[in-house]
């Protein structure tokens, strides 16, 4: 091993590759084995048998620092790991060590985990810069050569984006206590596909599950020696391999077969398949932590460094960050994409902060990226519904509104203003109304739609929505960090009673503000996201940063349908009514305009407009009054029109319906989040005074003179395919409420 201080320079590994040739191919009676090292000085393919020995083969390098070596008689499931030989400079970001067997980047599945007494660290115990020249190979997990195998039954048609319903879900914790799954498949990919879990989405009304991380992951060694595991996922250690303790059968390629028959089961049903996705730092951590993969490989070509090369600037709160200003590193993160859509059928993406992919070489955040160009411009992401987490813990990081046409994101504006309005914290129902209408104030510029605000009360960080009702304070305990981790802004209301309770007056509240939460959330204009159990009160005792917990503080509680059926019912009935009616989803932003015949004369009738309770529309009065607890949102095209009343008061109150025939001729009443949904509606007259419970959400059908001819409009005319999107400049802006909105301090996501 050399350490002398002949260098080798750093734009080494600025130049462009042949990526495609990347990983293990089998070929012409034997496999290509190929891997990106610019730095290295020799690398050695190690063959490893069943045994744990070994054969290492020597690989020639090409000049774009593709290392390949040919082996003629491999199959399917050879493990096999790299020894890459180079610089040991710390101080110069290269950390070579053939002591360390790492595994393939490209590598398409990974034996297992990670032995964590072993001498996995790169560095002696005690000092981050001295070499530890111990084998690692006893300790670490393997890749594996894998056969190339049909893609997924395609979805018949995606479903646009304007009528997306996104279920979060962990796809172990969501049937690992299923009753009607058999319990050799709960917790894996083929229970995911079982016929009594797809039927439960789809009487649900969902359209895509999106899976928290399936890429194969490991957990963090603090969280190991406290006894704990990584449940989440968000500790990537292959971008391209199916996680392999997912699957029912092996982890010796097996995982990939039983991926893609989850995604085809799914896609029979017409669900589309998202996957979240942690591109922005990797299970390696800090240069303190494990050399796995990356860090032995290249240390300052795949992660950010300080300027002295030696320590790693983290904009993730986890410890290292990819850099994928390097084009290497780029295009590795872009090939993962392909592979995932083209080789195993994966229709989105939530990209994990997101923010961090866009920065610089100098690390500043710029919305003019290569990674956003090379999706834009690539037609396998054609109709690929791209979601980002807008923010990083780095310099300006949130980027909240910014990313553009082609990009949803993740709101957390309309997270945080429903959770104060919902426990009774907010003083007027003027920002009720803006994140009802699809948050125009963040999203509606540059030729962006509604769908572009992810709308979301609860997600797998922070509490469950039965839990917001349960808990003033998290109850973290459990995961060992004396009730320090999570965050303490959760923006929840107890009903007046801290934890589980007997009393039926609290329990039946708990309810009345879960359904109230539910029907905010789907009568919006956005894009929503349940979070898995939500619909039938799934509860993580009050912990709101479950990461580590992989037992029943996380996992679904499906035996709670039944005492939770009212929430159930009211969720599947207002998913079916957003769906089937248009004007409940509509994509382009509303303004108070006329709606118009056929002919192109007014109805009468506004898109969208507020209701104020006294007969008619709001006004600057009501608008500014700081006591106003309720609001009206009336919806209309030239077909239907809806009339949804908001009311987060404690004491009923009595409202007057719109009195003037330009707004139809008369009501029907649908459904209520107290009483629930009307078996058969339940007409009410124009200016009739009904009343709105205490805490309630109410939906009326607006009765309108006669029919009109269905003609086409945005939701069926074609989606313009982007190829070079306008992007607004970079926002030098700082997070306002870095605790709702940034994931990854919270560790390890």
């Amino acid at each position: 091993m050399s350490t002398t201080t002949a260098l080798t320079p750093l734009e080494s590994y600025r130049a462009p590759i042949d990526s495609k040739i990347l990983g293990a191919r089998l070929m012409d009676g034997g496999c290509r084995f190929a891997l990106w090292a610019p730095r290295a000085t020799h690398v050695e393919l190690a063959l490893v048998n069943a045994d744990r020995s070994q054969h290492n083969v020597d690989m020639s390098r090409n000049p774009d620092g593709v290392w390949v070596a040919f082996v003629p008689g491999i199959a399917a499931e050879q493990r096999y790991g790299y020894r890459v030989h180079g610089e040991w400079a710390p101080g110069h970001g290269m950390r070579a060590n053939p002591a360390k067997l790492l595994l393939d980047p490209y590598a398409r599945a990974i034996t297992a985990g990670v032995d964590y007494a072993g001498p996995i660290s790169d560095h002696v115990p005690g000092n981050n810069f001295e070499i530890d020249k111990r084998d690692s190979f006893a300790s670490v997990p393997l890749s594996v050569v894998v056969a190339d195998t049909p893609p997924p039954t395609p979805i018949v048609e995606r479903h646009r984006p304007g009528r997306h319903v996104i279920y979060e879900t962990h796809l172990k914790g969501y049937t690992r206590q299923h009753p009607d799954v058999p319990e050799h498949l709960r917790g894996t990919y083929a229970g995911m596909a079982y016929p009594a879990v797809i039927k439960h989405l789809k009487d649900l009304g969902v359209t895509a599950v999106q899976l928290l991380p399936v890429h194969h992951f490991i957990s963090e060694p603090f969280v190991i020696a406290k006894g704990l595991v990584n449940y989440w996922g968000y500790n990537t250690l292959g971008f391209f391999a199916p996680h392999a303790a997912y699957c029912s059968v092996g982890t010796m390629g097996e995982q990939v077969a039983e991926f893609k028959h989850m995604v085809s089961e799914l896609h029979k049903a017409g669900i589309e398949v998202f996957l979240d996705v942690v591109y922005n730092h990797t299970g390696e951590g800090g240069h303190e932590g494990p050399t796995l993969a990356y860090r032995g490989l290249d240390h300052a070509g795949y992660y950010r460094l300080t300027g002295d090369l030696r320590n790693d600037y983290d904009v993730t709160g986890t410890g290292n960050s990819v850099d994928t200003s390097n084009p290497g590193v780029l295009q590795m993160v872009i090939d993962s994409l392909e592979y995932w859509v083209t080789e195993m059928g994966v229709d989105g993406f939530r990209f994990d902060l997101a923010t961090t992919l866009i920065r610089d070489q100098f690390h500043h955040v710029d919305q003019h990226h290569a990674f956003k160009s090379a999706i834009a411009n690539n037609p396998v992401f054609d109709n690929i519904t791209m979601i980002a987490e807008p923010w990083d813990v780095g310099p300006y990081g949130y980027q909240v509104g910014n990313w553009g046409q082609r990009w949803a994101e993740w709101n957390d504006r309309y997270r945080g203003f429903m959770r104060d309005y919902w426990r009774g914290a907010t003083h007027d129902v003027r920002e009720l109304a803006t994140r009802l209408s699809g948050s125009p104030d963040i999203f509606d510029h540059d030729g962006r739609r509604t769908n572009a605000s992810v709308n979301f009360i609860t997600a797998h960080d922070g509490f469950t929505m039965r839990d917001l009702t349960t808990f003033d304070m998290k109850h973290n305990k459990a995961n060992g960090e004396q009730n320090r981790d999570g965050s303490d802004d959760n923006r929840s209301w107890n009903c007046g009673w801290e934890g589980e309770s007997d009393d039926p007056a609290i329990n039946a509240l708990r309810h009345q503000q879960v359904k109230n939460m539910m029907a905010t959330l789907l009568l919006s204009y956005g894009t929503p996201m349940l979070t898995a159990g939500d619909e039938m009160g799934r509860t993580q005792g009050g912990n709101n940063n479950a990461y580590c917990q992989d037992n029943q503080i996380s996992w679904v509680h499906w035996d709670e349908r039944e005492p939770w059926g009212d929430v159930l019912a009211l969720t599947q009935e207002l998913a079916r009514l957003r769906a089937t009616h248009q004007v409940l989803h509509r994509s382009r932003y509303r303004y108070h305009d006329d709606v118009l015949d056929d002919s192109g004369a007014p109805t009468g009738r506004i898109d969208l407009t507020w209701m104020s309770g006294y007969g008619g529309q709001m006004g600057d009065q009501d608008w500014g009054d700081p006591h106003r607890h309720h609001l009206g949102m009336y919806v209309s095209n030239k077909q239907q029109a809806f009339l949804a009343w908001f009311h987060n008061g404690a004491e009923p109150v009595s409202v007057q319906l719109p009195v003037h025939s330009r707004w139809g001729e008369g009501f029907e009443l649908l459904l209520d989040t107290v009483t629930g949904v009307r078996e058969q509606p339940e007409p009410l007259d124009l200016g009739q005074v009904i009343e709105l419970p205490g805490r309630s959400v109410t939906l009326l059908r607006v009765v309108l003179a006669e029919p009109v001819t269905v003609v086409a409009d945005e939701e069926t005319m074609p989606i313009p395919v982007i190829r070079v999107p306008e992007q607004p400049p970079a926002s030098q802006v700082t997070p306002p409420d870095l605790e709702m909105g940034a994931e990854g301090q919270f560790p390890p996501d």
